[in-house]
């Protein structure tokens, strides 16, 4: 039986043992071999210059996440509402850390919010146990019970105790130009939109080899570690029967997003590369699913799964859809394009691209790499 989200997961480093993630391998040594060693000893954080916070409106995190590159005059179709969103503030060495009066556990994740973030953020996360009983109101316990987010439990009662709870809240605030109000509506939507779609059973969904086999893959790691997620939308892959049942294939592109989630630690990895592939794919593909499908994927990507992208690309996109998305580019904040990139084809074109942030060793050869994948 193909895995149960029919995605081809390899990875050249160990993986968080989170089931249920997928096995992890190098591109050399096969994914049964892929070890299940305990997570490094987190170094000490340098600390970084990071861009400095903007808004913008998001169509998937702060980019575009829609699983069909957008043809409307908008960020992402379909959007319902338009949130503000920041890229990470500049983090300086005199206000990149934790007040003395109030020393909790780190990772260099962590060490990198600013002192205003993390004002906010105690203050945000003192208000777990309201939040929980807000999005749980058919469970007498919310306030105390534990859950798992993205593979990391949150126990509201104490959720200082592990400085991965502290990265994810620190998405949602982020999202919401540290505005707490509007970053606890947004968690609490999350949470409900969770247990309704019931994710957990998602994972566990077996989809059609033949349908979404050649879809989705997950293969490799960008120069800083994250994972590299491939969405491929021409090739061998039947559109019309992957988008025939709208529900189907959101669940599967749920299912992807949460096997790419799982591999982060959120210690010093918290985001992911996606690239887009549209070799094949022409106008004529666009049909009513297929939008319907986009337009609700990038809304939920937008609204649920915040702050998870690094960098998006989209190659070897038709000219039409290239002439698009260039004649909309005015229109779409200048935070958000400086994570998208349209590249073309050909290797060189691919390799300019993407190896500045894949080595080439990690780079399918499709794509002006040396690794032997998919």
């Amino acid at each position: 039986m193909s895995d149960p989200a029919a995605v081809q997961t390899t990875l050249p480093s160990e993986q968080p043992a989170l089931p249920p993630a997928p096995e992890v391998a190098t591109p050399s040594k096969p994914a049964a071999e892929a070890s299940n060693e305990a997570p490094r000893e987190v170094p000490a954080p340098e600390i970084k210059e990071t861009p400095k916070a903007a808004e913008e409106t998001s169509a998937t995190d702060t980019a575009p996440q829609s699983d069909m590159l957008a043809t409307k005059a908008t960020p992402a179709e379909g959007e319902k509402k338009e949130p503000t969103v920041t890229s990470t503030p500049v983090t300086t060495a005199a206000d990149a850390k934790v007040p003395d009066d109030d020393k909790e556990p780190q990772n260099t994740l962590t060490e990198r919010f600013t002192r205003a973030e993390w004002d906010v953020l105690k203050k945000f996360r003192a208000e777990l146990p309201e939040i929980f009983a807000e999005a749980y109101t058919d469970k007498s316990d919310a306030k105390t019970a534990p859950i798992t987010f993205w593979g990391v439990p949150i126990d509201p009662q104490n959720p200082k105790a592990d400085a991965r709870v502290s990265v994810i809240l620190m998405k949602f605030l982020r999202a919401r130009s540290l505005n707490p109000t509007a970053a606890r509506e947004m968690l609490v939507n999350t949470l409900r939109w969770r247990e309704s779609f019931n994710v957990d059973a998602v994972m566990k969904e077996e989809f059609p080899e033949d349908v979404f086999g050649n879809m989705g893959k997950i293969y490799g790691l960008d120069k800083e570690k994250r994972p590299v997620v491939y969405n491929l939308y021409g090739g061998n892959s039947d559109l019309k029967a992957v988008f025939s049942d709208v529900q189907r294939f959101i669940r599967w592109r749920v299912a992807l997003q949460e096997r790419s989630i799982l591999l982060l630690d959120f210690n010093e990895v918290d985001q992911m590369i996606q690239i887009h592939d549209y070799a094949g794919v022409s106008m004529s593909s666009r049909d009513a699913n297929s939008k319907a499908a986009a337009s609700e994927a990038s809304n939920i990507f937008s609204s649920h799964y915040p702050e998870t992208l690094y960098r998006k690309f989209f190659v070897n996109v038709p000219t039409l859809l290239s002439w698009i998305f260039w004649a909309f580019k005015a229109i779409i904040p200048s935070a958000t394009m400086a994570k998208m990139s349209m590249v073309g084809s050909g290797d060189n074109a691919l390799r300019k691209a993407l190896l500045p942030y894949v080595d080439t060793k990690q780079l399918p050869r499709r794509y002006g790499g040396d690794a032997e994948a998919f």
